[in-house]
């Protein structure tokens, strides 16, 4: 199981590659499934409450998921930095692109809250036009905007984290804000223990608690336990120029690739929204189960970022090149599983949701999508998010998403609703259908092995 012949020249423990992988995949899947399950509280109570609250709460949390992808970037670019640093030891450089990330940070968290909180209504009529939802989303927009800092300075340290092997500590954090969402969000949203029915407030009120919870204990963490890697003000406040052109320079196409994925997610979410609140209501929970099913994949898409950054920068090259392509197989298989868990869930979800007829045939399908788009996404994402980035090549991915997503998928989908009137079903398909587009020009990037490159400096700042 564990001998590979091809790179049998390498010398490699196989065994020893896969236990140091699970090691990495198993709390970061867990991270993602704890991630997905905050989205699913609120989509399952809200959906309870009736189609409108949950229209409204999903299109509003739009504009967290558009930050959240800013967040990303910035992360992962200064991850594709830690990551090589980690494997050349050198922790001073690591606490200077940790201070660099976390000032990145706070001002897009900043950014986002005074957009939510100066013009939330004309935010809500990007995605639909319906005024009830607008109000509902309204509510729950001017809320939990407040949260925005609090979950740029978290995500930008336990990332950090992550790529230089802290694994666990995010699954913790996550884990108590999870539990801390579904308690808040059960008694604000029904009303119990003889407390008002807020509905989609009572969601908001939750998610900002949990999000307080969460920098709360990457504070304490931060203090008491991480000995080694400290968050220095100073490097907040300043860090030396050289550094922070790399930071860019990996950074910026990271931002902007996330950003147009995100914006296309949401464009998705808005051309679906102007069909009516059923299409929206059932891509909501369409959007969960996705998320469900690729969380292992996408625990070995950060896995393969970390470990493959760590060996370049240890200047394993072939290293590098067998490891990638036991990322790659993994990614495929997972993928797969994670249809067949897609497939196998659709009528119990279909039959528990509280949603109108229309709303239900639509969900079927778009369950049927999802089954083969997440093969598409494991593949996809272990070698743009995890393969490529690990070595640098932050900008095809940018590449990749502006001619699939917005110039095939996202624009036939336009004019399939506007334009033709094709059915809900029919535009949904094509709105999906990126990611099997992606598929033979990832793979044919990954065999040209221009990713692998190293990006680390020496202590005079030159390359190395």
């Amino acid at each position: 199981m564990f001998k590979s012949k091809k790179y049998a020249h390498l010398g490699i423990d196989w065994k020893q590659f896969y236990l140091s992988v699970i090691a990495l995949v198993i709390p970061m899947a867990l991270q993602n499934l704890i991630n997905v399950g905050v989205t699913a509280a609120d989509v399952v109570m809200l959906g309870r409450v009736g189609e409108t609250a949950l229209s409204g709460a999903s299109l509003a949390g739009q504009i967290q998921y558009i930050m959240t992808l800013f967040l990303f970037g910035l992360t992962s670019g200064a991850t594709v930095l830690t990551a090589q640093y980690w494997g050349k030891k050198d922790i001073d450089t690591i606490e200077k692109v940790l201070g660099l990330g976390m000032r990145a940070a706070v001002a897009v968290g900043l950014l986002f809250f005074l957009a939510a909180q100066l013009i939330p209504g004309q935010l809500m009529k990007i995605f639909t036009g319906d005024a009830d939802v607008i109000r509902e989303g309204i509510s729950y927009l001017r809320i939990v905007s407040f949260s925005y800092v609090f979950m740029g300075i978290t995500q930008t340290y336990l990332y950090i984290m992550r790529s230089v092997e802290r694994v666990v500590v995010a699954t913790v954090v996550y884990l108590c804000s999870l539990l801390c969402n579904i308690m808040i969000n059960a008694v604000l949203i029904f009303g119990l223990f003889g407390m008002p029915a807020l509905g989609v407030r009572g969601a908001a009120i939750g998610t900002l608690v949990s999000r307080l919870l969460e920098m709360l204990l990457v504070c304490l963490y931060s203090h008491f336990w991480n000995k080694e890697i400290k968050f220095r003000f100073r490097y907040f406040r300043k860090t030396e120029k050289v550094l922070t052109m790399d930071f860019l320079k990996y950074a910026f196409p990271v931002v902007l690739n996330e950003v147009l994925w995100g914006m296309g997610t949401a464009a998705n979410t808005a051309i679906l929204g102007h069909m009516g609140s059923s299409a929206v209501a059932a891509n909501s929970v369409a959007q969960v189960a996705r998320q469900l099913a690729t969380v292992v994949t996408f625990g070995v898409s950060s896995a393969a970022a970390i470990y493959l950054g760590k060996t370049i920068g240890e200047k394993k090259m072939e290293h590098a090149k067998a490891y990638a392509h036991k990322f790659l197989v993994l990614s495929l298989l997972l993928g797969i599983a994670g249809g067949v868990v897609i497939l196998t869930i659709s009528p119990a979800v279909i039959s528990l949701m509280a949603l109108t007829p229309t709303a239900k045939e639509y969900l079927q399908f778009m369950f049927f999508v999802m089954s083969y788009f997440v093969i598409g996404q494991a593949v996809n994402t272990t070698l743009v998010v995890g393969v490529f980035r690990s070595g640098g090549d932050t900008r095809f991915g940018l590449i990749l998403d502006m001619s699939t997503m917005w110039g095939c998928s996202i624009l036939f989908g336009f004019l399939a609703a506007f334009v033709f009137h094709w059915s809900v079903p029919v535009v949904y398909m094509i709105l999906m259908s990126d990611e099997i587009i992606k598929i033979p020009i990832t793979l044919y990037r990954y065999r040209g092995y221009k990713w692998l490159k190293d990006v680390t400096r020496d202590a005079a700042g030159q390359r190395m």
